[in-house]
């Protein structure tokens, strides 16, 4: 077995000598690793779920009880669906819970590393326990790490309407303050960050004006922003319409009754860039707690873009001739430009952008096609899905107390942000639907699916799609479109670096300084890729805003559900926060040149020269328990001082 990581006990140990000594007085952070917290902020579906109900289930040896883990209860799901399901489901109206079983988000670590514990599930359901795991490693304290789980399943403000969430987070952030004595680091992945941008909306409220970027300056030192749809993901599209089961044993229908019960649902549809509702932030003092609607606007180029800028259209539709174009009055113009085809008994073809997802044409468009949910009118009301969805979005969204959510994000006023994201995956970026024939939920079927790769557009059959394909490709999950909106946050002058992933010896890392960028214009380096190496790509400004840094990251072929256990993500985000409170750092951010062995897992068997790679950092120790030589190869006790390097 292997032994404690040497390099990363010693380095804590020396980092907390160095630095305590160099703490400002009056308990100011400065520079102080020992006063740092980590606040985490999970994604869609990674936080446990938990009964707070009784119910019975008939024809199952399992009922639920309080406390009863459902979200992720493999188990229940198979011998039990419909008492699950009943566990679940929201009203999408007004998002309550069943009338017959309710469940509650957990607290604390343990709900947001594995979603379903077990011996083989546990590793299968496993979300942030290797990001716990290395932060052990590192010599964290166990109440420097902070969860704050969510019921991801509500819209942003009934989190706040019947959790308080955001009440709770702002407590969060100034006890960990008070205990530590330090600023926090916020790591958010995914839908986290729609979450976080919303607190920091909501902030806005709460806080004299004047007090706002104090308040942020004292409590959040950095924000990590992992894998953020900032323009929604197109994968939305495909779980609202015809369902998505994330590999749960169930049927596509039921998992589309299921997503189409939260209303956060609505949260991660995509957006145009140009589109943007009114300042609710302008009105501080007389907006108060009423929920009008705010005014949603797009500008001149949204007009002149195609596809909203997005690469293509977000979904097609082949409509029967037979139903006639009557039925879609919001659109009748596309109906009269396609009425020689529907004299001809030919289907219709429909598209719809980006903005037409937004602000809802889409949804009622289609209340003719969705003409009745077919559940219990008890819960759901036999509404159409197209009502219910147009409903929620004026009154969930469009109509939010606080801001519009659906509105480009503009770089937050903290003072380290770092937008981390994978590229570089086969990506869906639209749709073909056709209707089946079939009732709700399968009365959708895909016909077609467009896909993102190495900066062409394809079908699903292979064939080579017109469109506005980006310079490279999503992360299997949120297109590249909205992954780089980040990019924006950079200043007009940027260093780009683009360095393997695995250790290196700097041989292969390449370097532009002063790179000149374009507001709304990507940055495509000017820089080679081996076919066989997986880079990191970095982009970083620390002048446009004074005191502030932002950097942007790329990560080839880093999964959108995995990239939060990705070594190679801890390894960078460690030595970042290593080079920041460092007293001898000497640049802006840590320094790319070179990347050793940090661990003794790191370490492995060179079987072509018969010794231990990386010489310089690892040696052969063999240790009582190791199965093959690669498990022998550790860390030298001189390792330590090889940090130094990244100053």
């Amino acid at each position: 077995m292997r032994e404690p990581t040497r390099l990363f006990l010693f380095a804590s140990a020396a980092l907390l000598l160095l630095l305590c000594s160099s703490a400002g007085a009056g308990g100011d952070f400065a520079g102080d690793y020992s006063k740092l917290s980590g606040i985490i902020i999970p994604g869609f579906a990674s936080t446990q779920l938990r009964a707070w109900s009784i119910l019975d289930c008939p024809y199952s040896p399992l009922d639920f009880n309080p406390l009863d883990l459902v979200w992720l209860d493999t188990t229940k799901l198979l011998s039990a669906v419909n008492c699950w399901l009943k566990c679940m489901m929201l009203d999408p109206y007004n998002q309550t819970d069943h009338p017959q079983c309710k469940s509650r988000p957990d607290s604390g670590l343990s709900a947001i590393t594995e979603l379903d514990p077990g011996y083989i599930t546990g590793p299968l359901s496993s979300v942030w326990k290797e990001w716990i795991k290395w932060c052990i490693e590192f010599g964290i304290e166990a109440n420097a790490i902070i969860a704050v789980p969510y019921d991801w399943r509500l819209s942003p403000s009934m989190l706040e309407e019947r959790d308080l969430y955001f009440h709770k987070l702002k407590l969060t952030f100034e006890t960990a303050l008070k205990l530590r004595g330090g600023p926090s680091l916020v790591f958010a992945h995914s839908l986290g960050n729609n979450v976080f941008q919303y607190f920091l909306e909501w902030l806005k409220l709460e806080i004299a004006p004047k007090h706002y970027n104090q308040w942020l300056d004292e409590h959040i030192h950095a924000y990590f922003a992992v894998g953020a749809p900032l323009l929604g993901a197109t994968e939305t599209v495909k779980a609202a319409l015809s369902g998505l089961t994330f590999g749960l044993p169930i049927s596509e229908g039921t998992a589309r009754l299921l997503f189409n019960s939260f209303g956060s649902s609505l949260w991660m549809m995509p957006f145009s860039k140009y589109c943007r509702a009114e300042n609710v932030y302008s009105k501080h003092f007389s907006w108060g707690s009423s929920r009008g609607h705010h005014t949603y606007h797009c500008d001149e180029q949204e007009s002149r873009s195609n596809f909203s800028g997005w690469p293509t259209n977000i979904i097609n539709i082949e409509i029967p001739s037979t139903h006639g174009f009557d039925a879609y009055p919001s659109i009748t113009e596309i109906a009269e430009t396609n009425f020689t085809n529907m004299e001809c008994g030919l289907p219709t073809q429909l598209s719809f952008s980006a903005r037409e997802m937004s602000d809802g044409t889409f949804f009622k468009a289609i209340e003719d096609y969705d003409p009745d949910t077919g559940i219990d009118d008890t819960f759901f009301c036999h509404l159409s899905y197209g009502t219910l969805i147009n409903a929620a979005y004026f009154r969930s969204y469009h109509g939010d107390p606080v801001f519009n959510p659906l509105t480009p994000w503009e770089r937050p006023p903290i003072r380290n942000v770092f937008c981390i994201y994978g590229i570089d995956s086969k990506t869906e970026v639209g749709y073909y639907f056709a209707p089946s024939g079939k009732p709700y939920p399968d009365n959708w079927i895909i016909t077609d699916v467009i896909y993102e790769i190495e900066g062409t557009l394809t079908s699903r059959s292979g064939n080579v799609v017109e469109g506005n394909p980006g310079a490279t490709s999503g992360d299997e999950t949120v297109p590249y479109h909205s992954l780089s909106w980040c990019k924006n946050w950079l200043g007009p002058k940027v260093n780009i670096t683009r360095a393997p992933q695995a250790e290196h010896d700097g041989s292969d890392v390449q370097m532009e300084l002063n790179v000149e960028h374009i507001h709304d214009v990507d940055i495509i380096p000017n820089m080679t890729k081996s076919p066989r190496t997986k880079y990191v790509t970095y982009y970083e400004d620390s002048v446009s805003i004074p005191g502030k840094r932002t950097a942007v990251w790329e990560l080839d072929k880093a999964n959108h559900r995995n990239i939060v256990r990705s070594p190679v993500l801890m390894r960078e985000l460690w030595l970042q926060m290593w080079h920041d409170v460092h007293p001898n750092a000497t640049s802006t951010f840590v320094t790319k040149a070179k990347r050793g062995p940090l661990r003794d897992e790191d370490c492995y068997w060179d079987y072509g020269k018969a010794r231990c790679a990386w010489a310089e950092y690892c040696e052969y120790r063999y240790l009582f328990g190791d199965v093959h030589l690669g498990q022998s190869c550790r860390l030298k006790n001189s390792s330590a001082k090889m940090l130094l390097d990244y100053l």
